[in-house]
């Protein structure tokens, strides 16, 4: 349109600062700035080289390049595009990551200087220094971006890294303004695990200090990895190499068109981040870039098992050319985004539902505490399941012994029965005990019959002692009550005779399957069936007893 006003747009510096300059808060999201500019110039390979001592680190890629024209018009032009050309693919068939071209302000915003220089094949460098001191100042004077020059850049800060560069650009940034504070191991381990398109496709390498970055780096991770859902089948190298120890495994079909998978580790400090605030949780990832970190917070279900859960949900129809679902810190989604809200509610409804219920039981199988809000057992079965299996742990087998697969396969056997008979001793104790306190408390005289029984089980226990050599005390107190069990014991506090609802009666039904269970036998359903009716009848009198 031809201007006829005579007048321009003349946009202030100060507009970079809200664009976004300060908006990375992380050492990390400004390197993912850096590794998907070298995706989307189609780099085979992009190193990163961390001076920690120096406060320094460079930055390189074998990418297309850039000529004068495109790193004055592409690259130096604050909201640049290609998808503003059309273009939503690279040369290579890769999709686009950057979007709104804002990206680049916390990668050239993080130092105090950063040097950049770029080639296409068979041509020389262009570039320049961007020197955010003078560009603080700049933006304070409220100059206009053509009234602010890039430095000339001294090749030599590069040292040795551009003698085999052919093609692709370099960054060096000198004196990082937030330090270096990551130490390189966790910086990998957290590459490994947020850059997925280093990993899913093998055209795009990533190096750290010339090492490479591959699962390798999330083996502590795999190997406390114990079940494993994956999402309409998804394939991925990490669950083929590094994910060996798995208890159980399922896939979960879910219509739609994301994907992905969830594991849960055997202890929530397995998701830890070694030595830093860093916790490995369930991420959105869109055409391999990490997009939403924890999307559990939008659809929590209060259960323990969110604790143990992380993982990977790919859903590349969030990046579509209709709408800009990204925030502009490229650090989360947009709040209440229809095509967002539908895939949480799927997640919720379809995934999170069925894994809920899976891990209860995976846990059980594996004898370890599941989640005692399942109603699929009563809390003192659960209570009793998570008894035995800590104290059959003591008696789990070595690996590589003779008889392990023998022996856990019984300890697993016992669990059902473990769950009823732990629980029906703990009536027997408590029931039995506060029926003798409160003989004792009533000072409730003893019959001649219940005399007799205790001197029987007295000469019993003598003789049993002197065969078993014993020269302990057992008992805390030498009472004589403690040698009733509740046969004798109702019939010290409830006098009636010859009826069918009193304490005696229930306690003379109660008794045979009472003493097999004393006895750690094993019980038929009927007998579980007959001890929990005649139980609760007991438990009923006993409180009405002690209320007195």
């Amino acid at each position: 349109m031809e201007n006829e006003s005579g007048f321009t747009f003349n946009i202030s510096l100060s507009i970079l600062n809200h664009l976004g300059r300060n908006l990375y808060r992380s050492f990390v999201t400004v390197l993912g700035e850096a590794v998907s500019n070298a995706w989307d110039a189609d780099a085979e390979n992009v190193k990163l080289y961390i001076d920690r001592e120096n406060n320094s680190f460079i930055i390189k890629d074998d990418g297309i390049g850039m000529a004068a024209g495109d790193f004055q018009n592409k690259f130096l032009k604050i909201g640049y595009s290609k998808r503003k050309d059309g273009e939503i693919k690279s040369k290579k068939e890769r999709p686009y990551i950057g979007r709104k071209g804002i990206g680049k302000l916390a990668l050239l915003s993080c130092a105090d200087r950063i040097s950049v220089i770029s080639k296409i094949a068979d041509e020389d460098y262009v570039g320049g220094i961007i020197d955010n001191t003078g560009l603080d100042n700049a933006i304070k004077e409220d100059l206009t971006p053509n009234q602010y020059g890039l430095g000339t850049v001294d090749r030599g800060v590069f040292g040795t890294y551009i003698d085999d560069h052919k093609q692709g650009t370099l960054i060096y940034f000198e004196n990082i303004r937030e330090g270096i504070r990551n130490r390189p191991d966790y910086l990998k381990k957290l590459i490994a695990l947020y850059f997925r398109f280093s990993l899913l496709d093998n055209s795009f390498a990533i190096f750290l200090n010339d090492e490479k970055i591959t699962t390798e780096h999330l083996k502590d991770l795999g190997q406390n990895t114990q079940f494993l859902w994956k999402i309409n089948d998804y394939d991925d190298p990490y669950i083929r190499d590094q994910l060996s120890n798995l208890k159980e495994q399922k896939t979960i079909n879910v219509e739609g068109s994301f994907s992905g998978f969830i594991a849960s580790v055997e202890k929530p400090r397995n998701l830890k981040v070694i030595s830093t605030e860093e916790r490995v949780s369930i991420d959105l990832f869109t055409n391999g870039r990490l997009r939403e970190k924890d999307i559990l917070k939008y659809i929590p279900s209060a259960r323990i098992v969110e604790n143990y859960l992380y993982g990977q949900i790919h859903y590349n129809g969030l990046d579509d050319e209709e709408e800009d679902r990204f925030s502009s810190s490229r650090e989360g989604i947009v709040a209440n985004d229809p095509k967002f809200m539908e895939l949480l509610k799927s997640l919720k409804d379809n995934v999170l539902s069925k894994i809920i219920e899976d891990w209860d039981i995976w846990r059980s199988d594996q004898r370890q505490p599941g989640d005692p809000d399942n109603s699929r057992m009563t809390e003192k079965e659960r209570r009793s399941a998570d008894l035995y299996n800590s104290v059959s742990g003591e008696y789990t087998s070595p690996e590589g012994s003779k008889n392990k697969e023998k022996v856990d396969k019984w300890i697993k056997e016992l669990v059902g029965d473990a769950k009823y008979n732990f629980g029906s001793y703990a009536d027997c104790f408590i029931s039995e005990n506060l029926v003798r306190k409160y003989i004792d408390d009533e000072a409730v005289k003893l019959s001649p019959k219940a005399e007799k029984a205790i001197k029987s089980w007295r000469k019993a226990e003598k003789k049993n002692k002197r065969d078993g050599n014993c020269n302990i005390d057992i008992r805390q107190k030498d009472c004589d009550i403690s040698y009733l069990d509740m046969t004798g014991l109702a019939k010290l506090v409830d006098k009636q005779k010859d009826s069918q609802n009193c304490l005696p009666t229930d306690a003379k039904e109660y008794r045979p399957i009472r003493d097999a269970l004393m006895h750690t036998a094993l019980l038929t359903d009927e007998a579980k069936t007959k001890l929990t009716s005649v139980y609760n009848n007991i438990k009923g009198r006993v409180k009405t007893l002690l209320s007195g």
